[in-house]
């Protein structure tokens, strides 16, 4: 399993740690990550998500999962969500395609 945020997409550094004789070891920054269980209620299932600390602020500041991964970049998304994102996607599109026009009505005619 990879240590990469599924939400913000914010993964492991990498780089080196250079001791004072100058020699350089590899070393590792994992962001913090914890796995979350959020149920969706436009689609009516739960999923699990490992999201970093700062995923969950971004949740917060958005004002739920659901708004999250709408406004989120799809580069930035795992696979798992971006599936979600289009199934929210199309959830939303099918009562806003349902809309009826009313019909024109006849211009009344001038009296003589």
């Amino acid at each position: 399993m990879s240590w990469t945020c599924e939400l913000t997409g914010k993964a492991k550094l990498s780089g080196n740690k250079i001791s004072h004789s100058n020699i350089k070891t590899r070393k590792f920054s994992y962001p913090n990550l914890s796995k979350r269980k959020w149920f969706i209620e436009e689609l009516s299932r739960s999923v699990s998500i490992r999201l970093s600390s700062a995923g969950l602020k971004v949740i917060n500041a958005r004002g739920g999962l659901v708004r999250a991964i709408l406004l989120e970049k799809d580069a930035n998304l795992s696979d798992k969500l971006i599936r979600i994102k289009k199934d929210l996607v199309a959830k939303q599109k099918l009562p806003i395609a349902k809309k009826k026009v009313a019909a024109p009505t006849p211009a009344p005619e001038a009296a003589v």
